[in-house]
């Protein structure tokens, strides 16, 4: 199994001193998902959670939706030419009668944001691959001091980071502010199906009374994968992208933005912000 951190030697120069020291830094090595033995995606990612993160990907691809979707996930011996086990390549073996997407080498993944698909498409996709709408009954009423107090308890969280300063960080909150599961990796999209991947394999999905707080931008794919897995409210301590706002907009999903301190932006689903007085025009 790789680490999840690595040494490597710096030259390090502070006020004209120069000197030479090692470093810590965030391991990120490639892992390859095959579904039933055919490979299907490769991703960049800081090893470990691999299973979650397997699982969690193909729950945003529609492929499961349940535990009970999952036969297992192995890693694939032989993965050199050598034979030898390199823990980068992982197989998942899917129930009898769960429906599997044709792979091909074309193949038309709109989970990527470069996979070329223009917004309308993709929002389509999302909509016939969802299998757990968002009904969150009755809606969380989530008090903006709430969410405004999750940024610091999420980075009171982020071990590797500490360590690193490199890594982007995933955390699911309970409507009571209760953290419930962080995940840390290279990717943030990453982070995310470790978190999703792991409620799968506890058999928590829905996640329809959560909130997913994400340490950077909110882009569609982050937004798709919140609501593949039914997670009603989507918060980034920084932007949204135009698409994820769509997204948001036309699936029922929260989505918050820029939250850093006690401000903050709400894209769509503002019906779950608690306001204590009548938002001002601007």
């Amino acid at each position: 199994m790789g680490r999840v951190t690595e040494r490597r030697k710096v030259l390090r120069i502070r006020d004209g001193v120069v000197s030479s020291r090692p470093d810590t830094l965030v391991a990120e090595e490639p892992l390859e998902i095959r579904l039933n033995g055919k490979p299907l995606a490769i991703t960049m990612r800081t090893p470990g959670d691999d299973f979650a993160l397997a699982a969690g990907f193909l729950v945003s691809e529609g492929v499961l939706a349940t535990a009970s979707d999952l036969l297992n996930i192995v890693y694939c011996a032989g993965a050199t030419v050598d034979g030898s086990n390199t823990y980068n390549v992982v197989d998942v073996k899917t129930a009898p009668g769960v429906a599997i997407p044709e792979i091909t080498l074309e193949r038309n993944v709109y989970t990527t944001s470069s996979c070329g698909l223009c917004g309308k498409a993709s929002l389509d996709a999302v909509r016939t691959n969802a299998r757990w709408p968002i009904t969150d009954t009755p809606p969380l009423r989530l008090d903006p001091d709430l969410l405004a107090s999750l940024p610091d308890r999420l980075r009171a969280s982020q071990r590797v980071f500490d360590r690193t300063g490199g890594l982007h960080a995933a955390a699911l909150f309970g409507e009571d502010g209760e953290l419930l599961d962080v995940r840390e990796d290279v990717g943030r999209h990453n982070a995310v199906d470790k978190l999703i991947g792991r409620a799968l394999q506890n058999g928590a999905l829905p996640l329809s009374r959560t909130i997913l707080l994400v340490s950077g931008r909110a882009s569609f794919e982050l937004a798709q994968k919140a609501v593949m897995a039914g997670i009603p409210v989507l918060a980034a301590v920084s932007a949204p992208s135009s698409l994820a706002v769509d997204l948001a907009a036309e699936t029922g999903l929260t989505l918050v933005g820029f939250l850093r301190g006690s401000s903050m932006n709400v894209y769509a689903g503002e019906d779950r912000i608690a306001l204590r007085a009548t938002a001002t025009q601007g």
